[in-house]
């Protein structure tokens, strides 16, 4: 299964939409947060997709969690924004929240700044921000045969 991850759009409804058109086969959007607006119209373009988000720092007044998780193929996901695991500061703290829930994956936004790493049986996913000047997002992929994190610069 094929999953879109963004972060960080702060408005830019356009450039949130060429992701999800770039990314035809993914069947999931996860919005790691600063874009709850621009994802919420998005929804209606859109139908076949499942969306998943979170609250990032500028989604102001947001009902929806700082951090959530979801599980397929027997793959725990746990994603967040990250500012409130401090990750412009580092990655300790967001990495022991995933540990602690048995996460597979640790997606996170926040830093604008794209990152994949592999930790001890832990996959990290920075997509880095859709507003940015050079904008990336990320994608996810859970098969049989493992998983793959990817940063990807918007066409």
């Amino acid at each position: 299964m094929r999953f879109l991850i963004v972060s960080d759009s702060h408005g830019r409804d356009d450039n949130l939409r060429r992701a999800i058109l770039s990314q035809p086969t993914a069947q999931v959007v996860i919005h790691l947060g600063d874009g709850q607006e621009e994802l919420a119209r998005a929804r209606s373009s859109f139908p076949e997709k499942m969306f998943l988000q979170v609250r990032g720092n500028c989604d102001w007044g947001s009902a929806l969690p700082v951090a959530n998780e979801y599980t397929v193929d027997g793959v725990k996901i746990f994603y967040t924004h990250g500012h409130a695991y401090g990750v412009k500061s580092g990655l300790y703290t967001a990495v022991c929240a995933a540990r602690e829930r048995r996460a597979q994956v640790l997606l996170f936004g926040h830093t604008h700044q794209p990152l994949t790493d592999y930790e001890d049986g832990l996959y990290i996913l920075n997509p880095g921000a859709l507003s940015s000047f050079q904008p990336t997002y990320g994608t996810l992929d859970i098969t049989p045969q493992g998983i793959v994190p990817n940063v990807v610069k918007l066409p």
